[in-house]
């Protein structure tokens, strides 16, 4: 592992391992990106696998919002695709459309066509993107590192690209379930690895998203989901359980509680689920994440501190970390998003005086 200078700001790892803090970290899911004029100018020179797969561009774009903002993390600017291209699919970025796959899985027999792959060598630039990144902050924020989790990836796999519904996905888990859960396993394989490679590189807290977790029943979820999520936080914290790890289930409400349960340190919330709720069924037994809407970032300044300070009031002054309940959006107004954060910093640190 290499080297790297001390950390000057600790306090989302304090947090999220369940210390009580002086204020509540905040950062933004999709903090690195669209939104940003400085992240925009790069694209008109780039397109968007060249960013990630160039690590000093990817670095670069990581810290543009450390640089604008007082955050407390920096994630790394990379994409949940990178993990089924590692595993032998062609994934191309369209304007407007988001990820497509040109050659979906549309039958088991087209398993085949995955491979095995090695780590290092598919994901390097990953890697080295971290060890820059990591680098480059020198100790301001900690480095936040993510994976897409094995059923939100198998969704896009086999759909081809994104859908409100996810039909052919879920048919799939219908018509050939024992086909599902070994492709499930083989996706939890490589995340696993991917992950522990990201804590070697420089990550100093993981996150791992289930997009489209809120598409199951319960029942589903704990057949598709739930096992997989699991083995990845069991099999990541054998390795380095000193690495807090974060779960977003979005749309999963049902399974909060079962969540708590497993080894995920933080539990990350979307907008629809009230903080209260989430509080009174989770307790103790994990740090809550979240959820303003970020449509609530189009409201004039004094309309967004107001449900930012709501917000905050849900979750309670202890294990939580302020965030979205979702991405930044393409419109949003950096200066909106300064406002968040601030407001986070002001309105936690009052709180704890009260």
């Amino acid at each position: 592992m290499a080297s790297f200078p001390p950390l000057r700001n600790d306090l989302i790892l304090r947090t999220a391992r369940g210390e009580t803090t002086d204020r509540t970290p905040v950062w933004m899911m999709r903090q690195a990106g669209r939104y940003l004029p400085e992240y925009r100018e790069i694209r008109e020179e780039h397109d968007f696998f060249e960013v990630v797969e160039t690590p000093e561009l990817a670095a670069e774009v990581t810290i543009q919002p450390v640089e604008r903002f007082p955050l407390d993390a920096a994630i790394l600017f990379c994409d949940i695709m990178v993990v089924p291209e590692a595993m032998g699919l062609t994934v191309k970025m369209v304007s407007g459309q988001g990820p497509t796959f040109p050659r979906p899985l549309t039958t088991p027999d087209e398993m085949e066509r995955l491979v095995e792959p090695d780590i290092d060598a598919a994901l390097g630039h990953v890697f080295e993107a971290l060890t820059t990144t990591r680098k480059q902050l020198n100790g301001r924020v900690p480095l936040i590192g993510f994976a897409g989790a094995p059923w939100t990836l198998m969704a896009y796999m086999v759909e081809g690209s994104g859908s409100k519904s996810y039909r052919a996905a879920r048919r799939w888990l219908y018509r050939y379930p024992e086909a599902s859960k070994a492709l499930l396993q083989r996706t939890t394989d490589v995340i696993v690895d991917y992950l522990i490679g990201q804590v070697e590189a420089g990550a100093q807290m993981l996150q791992v998203f289930d997009s489209w977790a809120g598409l199951h029943s319960p029942e589903r979820f704990r057949t598709f989901c739930l096992p997989y999520l699991g083995e990845i936080a069991a099999r990541v914290k054998d390795v380095y359980p000193e690495v807090p790890l974060v779960v977003f289930a979005k749309g999963a409400y049902h399974a909060v509680d079962t969540l708590a349960d497993t080894n995920y340190d933080v539990l990350s919330l979307d907008w629809r689920m009230a903080p209260s709720a989430a509080r009174k069924t989770v307790g103790d037994r994990a740090v809550l994440q979240g959820n303003l809407d970020p449509c609530a970032l189009y409201a004039p300044p004094d309309v967004l501190r107001r449900e930012v300070r709501h917000m905050l009031a849900g979750f309670g002054p202890r294990h939580h970390i302020a965030n979205l309940g979702h991405g930044m959006l393409p419109d949003h107004d950096p200066e909106h998003a300064r406002v968040f954060v601030e407001t986070v910093h002001e309105h936690s640190e009052k709180m704890r005086t009260i």
